[in-house]
């Protein structure tokens, strides 16, 4: 089971990105995917997440109406598009997926401990 995140980048303040994350070893048909960023010196956290039994979504405050998460299957891929980027949402983003049906998703989806597999980060930095 790997999980490969990209699609990071240097951005101005109000930027947008679209990262990826790629399954290879097991289809991610039957998985929860979050993902999650790490800023210098903090804890891993919670961005979003998103089911696969009905494509649930689940969002961190902080960034419902400006990213959005999505997943193809056909290409065993789970997206999060980041639109108006701000400062303080420069850090290290990861995914990690977790078998759908093992966690609550709405209580516990956007908690990093909840999560049995990881990918490397992508950085994300942007600038003021």
């Amino acid at each position: 089971v790997q999980l490969q995140a990209c699609g990071g980048g240097l951005v101005p303040s109000g930027g947008s990105l679209k990262l990826s994350c790629v399954a290879s070893g097991f289809k991610l048909d039957y998985y929860v995917i979050g993902w999650f960023l790490q800023a210098p010196g903090k804890e891993r956290e919670g961005v979003s997440c998103i089911t696969n039994f009905d494509s649930s979504t689940y969002y961190l405050d902080s960034v419902k109406g400006r990213f959005t998460i999505s997943k193809d299957n056909a290409k065993n891929t789970v997206y999060l598009e980041l639109d108006d980027l701000k400062p303080e949402d420069t850090a290290v983003y990861y995914c990690g997926a977790v078998e759908d049906g093992q966690i609550s998703v709405a209580r516990y989806g956007l908690l990093p401990i909840a999560y049995r597999y990881w990918g490397q980060g992508t950085q994300v930095t942007v600038s003021s």
